[in-house]
């Protein structure tokens, strides 16, 4: 006899390279999973961005194919695209903004009237800062034609800011993506009838601070400036600006009461004055902004300013772990994931700068990372967190950042681990003889990382970098503790469903896991890339698919395990 049926899928036990559910779609490895829908993926581009590309598709494919998702969502809705642009960006909830700013221009450049007025209104949310408006205006410039409502949306985004705030956009963020405040100022045609805000787009527009001139003398053979009193309408800290460009011979101690007095940053200041320690002391007693700060912590510790015992030191450290600054901040957990670890190395990717980490300074970067998260309430149920680290998640690079996906996931999970009282916390490896680091093929097993709750983030990030990288079978969780009859009310898995190995699909372990213990179980896949796949059954109200390194992940997890029920089909 012959049993054809055994050629057919089994809806029960599926080889995960295999079609178990008609609604599945092949992923880029040759795995069969689940398409998310265009909101999921709209959501999960504004978040994870394509910058850097990932282990199977380039930056440029991702950004054309993420492009067509938010145009598709505008055809649809395009009011509520706009809104989850706005709040996405306004939340902090992206590592980047630059998506988000991407996205607006497409809604800016849509087809609807209504859709580009809404778009445009909306410029000021978005595009907070200088920088963001250049990078929105490229964007635009290459979608749509300057119109009367793009020209009117930029003219309002100068004419509504109070004078010292348009005086530090275009003293701070001069130009980028080759566009300066001179050329929007006259594409827009923005004026102003306060004096003082005249006064700082006159100097935007043409460098003239009212005071200038230059005389030739008859035989001369080169110009000589006169500086008498500068304009008295313009703002202090373009008056300090000025004065740092044109006072060469000032000492670093005379620079420093500059920007002390005038309130400049780092950006207004020539380079040849930061490299002196003193110049740093006076921009963070200009109160530099956290931002700013955690980006050049190298910097003041490679000049001598940050040092073990050092009053800067312990004032830089008593900043990093301020929960309302970070908030106001909106630092970003990978921000600070990222300035840990470049900070921990002591030395440049780039360059020969090198310094000896400050130690306080070590530990403050690493509280600084779960504050950026906010307060998450533990589930107070076992939990078990399973980490891919597979060759996709060690290509793929976190919003531009030097943090891969395997990296980035792992300090993540640790948020949840840091609060849960019953955790278990486990990585995929490759099987004895498998894996990239033997021969392909092999099997995939669970292992356990050698890592608890109180492991320092450099350590944590060293662990994963030790695991061998192989194929990677999400259902094996599911499958580990049913082995094991360990009670598990929730699985956190956080990959990139680019997966293809097992001889069961993760929606199929866990619908066994159910039937065969008579828990309730979750799952929740935290996706790790800007990709269209979850390995998450969408019609299984016991499944969630949900964004990673979004700062509101770990409390979105930690509700859905702790107050929903499973309301698929449990067989």
């Amino acid at each position: 006899m012959t049993n054809y049926a055994a050629d057919l899928p089994n809806r029960k036990a599926t080889s995960q390279s295999e079609q178990a559910d008609p609604r599945q779609v092949e992923n880029s490895a040759g795995g069969f999973v689940f398409a998310v829908d265009d909101w999921a993926r709209l959501e999960r581009w504004l978040i994870l961005g394509a910058e850097g590309g990932s282990y199977y598709a380039s930056q440029k494919a991702m950004t054309l194919d993420s492009a067509s998702v938010v145009k598709r969502c505008l055809d649809v809705d395009g009011p509520r695209t706009v809104k989850t642009i706005v709040s996405v960006s306004t939340s902090g909830r992206a590592p980047k903004n630059d998506p988000a700013i991407f996205a607006l221009a497409l809604a800016a450049a849509h087809t609807s009237p209504a859709v580009r007025a809404l778009a445009l209104a909306s410029l000021a949310n978005v595009c907070r800062t200088g920088t963001h408006l250049f990078t929105f205006v490229a964007s635009a410039n290459a979608t749509r034609g300057w119109g009367r409502g793009l020209r009117r949306a930029i003219r309002d985004w100068y004419a509504n800011r109070s004078a010292d705030s348009l005086a530090m956009q275009v003293a701070k963020y001069q130009q980028r993506d080759g566009w300066s405040h001179r050329d929007l100022l006259r594409l827009s045609h923005a004026t102003a009838t306060d004096q003082v805000k005249k006064a700082v787009l006159r100097w935007a527009v043409t460098g003239n601070t009212g005071a200038r001139t230059v005389r030739l003398g008859k035989h001369a053979t080169s110009p000589t400036k006169e500086w008498p009193a500068l304009d008295a309408a313009l703002p202090r800290v373009i008056v300090g600006l000025e004065r740092l460009r044109d006072d060469a011979g000032l000492t670093p101690a005379q620079a420093a009461q500059i920007i002390v007095d005038h309130g400049l940053t780092h950006e207004m200041v020539p380079s040849a004055y930061l490299a002196h320690a003193a110049v740093w002391e006076g921009l963070l007693s200009a109160n530099m902004p956290l931002g700013a700060l955690t980006r050049n912590l190298a910097r003041m510790t490679a000049n001598g300013l940050l040092q073990s015992g050092a009053a800067a030191s312990k004032g830089v450290a008593a900043r990093l772990v301020d929960g309302a600054d970070i908030k106001r901040a909106r630092l970003h957990p990978v921000s600070v994931l990222t300035a840990l670890k470049t900070y921990a190395s002591g030395r440049g990717s780039k360059g020969s700068l090198t310094w000896a980490p400050v130690p306080k300074i070590l530990d403050a970067l690493d509280d600084a990372f779960y504050l950026a998260f906010g307060a998450v309430e533990p589930v107070g149920k076992p939990v078990m967190l399973a980490l891919d680290v597979s060759g996709s998640m060690a290509g793929a690079m976190i919003a531009g950042s030097p943090l891969t996906a395997r990296e980035a996931s792992a300090a993540m999970a640790m948020v949840t681990a840091r609060v849960e009282p019953d955790y278990d916390l486990v990585g995929f490896a490759a099987g004895a003889g498998g894996g990239y680091g033997g021969q392909w093929g092999g099997t995939c097993r669970l292992v356990p990382l050698g890592i608890t709750a109180k492991t320092a983030l450099p350590d944590v990030v060293k662990a994963m970098e030790a695991i061998p990288m192989g194929a990677t079978d999400c259902a094996l969780p599911m499958l580990h503790a049913l082995e094991r009859s360990q009670k598990v009310d929730g699985f956190v898995v956080y990959t990139d469903s680019e997966t293809w190995h097992g001889a069961v699909h993760p929606y199929q372990a866990l619908r066994k896991y159910r039937a065969e213990t008579g828990q309730a179980a979750k799952l929740a896949v935290v996706a790790t890339s800007a990709t269209a796949f979850t390995i998450a059954d969408p019609t299984d109200g016991g499944m969630m698919d949900v964004v990673g390194f979004d700062t509101a992940a770990p409390t979105v997890i930690a509700d859905f395990l702790r107050g929903r029920s499973a309301e698929g089909p449990i067989d």
